[in-house]
């Protein structure tokens, strides 16, 4: 028994994978933050472009 809990405590294949999410959770936050920024002056930008068309 204390053979298994001592392989398991020296495993770290489970941190690997935590460490991959965390990185993963904070480009996704990095990405949306950028696209809702760009995505809003962009509508100004075109609004304004179709309003001078107009």
């Amino acid at each position: 028994m204390t053979d298994f809990l001592c392989r398991l405590w020296s495993d770290e294949e489970g941190q690997d994978i935590a460490e991959y999410a965390v990185m993963l959770a904070v480009i996704l936050v990095i990405v949306v933050g950028t696209v809702r920024l760009i995505g809003g002056n962009a509508n100004n930008t075109f609004s304004s472009v179709a309003s001078s068309i107009q």
